[in-house]
């Protein structure tokens, strides 16, 4: 059985116990019982404000004091984690993030294979610190394998490292009765679209609202409902909103939702819409598909790399592109849509499925170490 330790650098900027920690980041501890699952013998090591040990699921969890500057989301004391790393004997590392040089100098002291993982870094922002930190990796994983080559398009990575696709995590949501769900929360449609992300320039809700504006035409029924916590464009959203006499009755602005209640808004809907330029992965899109909801996103590697062929792809920016999957994907069987989605989901996107695949990372990064 491999042993890996999978290694949290980032720590909670306020001071909170391990139980605490777990139940705000519950990938964390997702993946990892996943993973052990999967078969491998799984050590989360995690930088915190004081030490602690506890087991959940069969995986132990190491809290490790790590003292840091005020405001600051990385500690001072890397050879203290790498401490706590040695004494589990692990055959593979698994680092979360790609940033973190002082960390890695200490930890590949240790001789064994570290396995790197993305979470959203932008290529060209981390300069000869993330070169640094990615010098003697053995691997490094992303969504999908293309979003490597802009890190070695801005020399922070070696075209020689090995890169590996896996999604960064997967979701609990299940599917559930529609009509039950529509009953909880108000929301109607035919069809009804759901948007879960942020309102700013990189998502893009200005295009959005144009194509549902357009699809209303052919969709008399159509009715849009969103999700959102952060707001820049806001202001902008209302105004396109309330300029439009098809968009003022048709579109719903939420705000900020508990996050359990997106899995209900998720039930009551037909179809998932997100036009983003650029992402790391797409929480909300995996949580759709496990749901069964159809989505209809914007063509960028890691949406492609989730979406597969359940549902629509638009180039970035394209309102009419949008309009065209609206309203195709609106015609079809939405019973047979969302059994697709379903599949999809459980075929490639499950925690299972995640754990599987980083055991297998493993294995190959063990193998080639040898």
């Amino acid at each position: 059985m491999i042993r890996v330790a999978q290694i949290g650098i980032v720590r909670p900027r306020e001071r909170i116990d391990p139980d605490h920690l777990l139940a705000d980041w519950p990938t964390l501890a997702h993946v990892a019982a996943a993973t052990q699952r999967a078969g491998a013998e799984v050590t989360v090591i995690q930088s915190l404000h004081r030490d602690a040990e506890i087991v959940r699921d069969g995986v132990r969890y190491r809290f490790v004091a790590e003292p840091a500057l005020p405001g600051r989301a990385t500690g001072l004391m890397p050879w203290r984690l790498a401490r706590a790393v040695r004494a589990t004997a692990p055959d593979v590392l698994h680092v979360n993030g790609l940033d973190f040089p002082r960390h890695m100098r200490a930890l590949r002291r240790l001789g064994v294979p570290i396995l790197v993982q993305d979470h959203a870094s932008r290529a060209g922002a981390g300069g000869s610190k993330r070169l640094r930190a990615l010098e003697y990796i053995a691997g490094i994983a992303f969504t999908t394998a293309e979003q490597a080559q802009p890190f070695v398009d801005a020399g922070e990575l070696s075209p020689s490292v090995p890169v590996f696709a896996v999604p960064e995590s997967s979701t609990r949501f299940s599917p559930g009765s529609q009509a039950a769900a529509r009953a909880r929360t108000g929301v109607e449609g035919d069809p009804a679209v759901l948007w879960v992300g942020r309102l700013d320039d990189n998502k893009d809700p200005l295009t959005i609202l144009e194509a549902i504006e357009i699809a209303a035409r052919t969709l008399p029924r159509l009715q849009m409902w969103c999700c959102f916590h952060e707001q820049p464009l806001l202001a902008e959203v209302e105004a396109q909103i309330a300029a439009s006499p098809v968009l003022a009755g048709r579109v719903h602005l939420l705000g900020r939702v508990p996050h359990a209640r997106i899995e209900t808004l998720l039930n009551a809907s037909d179809l998932f819409l997100l036009g983003s330029h650029r992402e790391g992965s797409g929480y909300a899109l995996i949580e759709a598909l496990a749901c069964g909801v159809t989505p209809i996103v914007s063509d960028i590697p890691p949406f492609r790399a989730i979406a597969g062929s359940a549902g629509a792809l638009v180039p970035v920016g394209d309102a009419a592109g949008f309009v065209g999957a609206l309203v195709a994907l609106a015609r079809q069987d939405r019973v047979a849509l969302r059994r697709r989605a379903i599949e999809h989901f459980d075929a490639h996107l499950s925690f299972d499925r995640v754990g599987a695949r980083l055991c297998a990372i493993y294995a190959e990064l063990v193998e080639a170490g040898r």
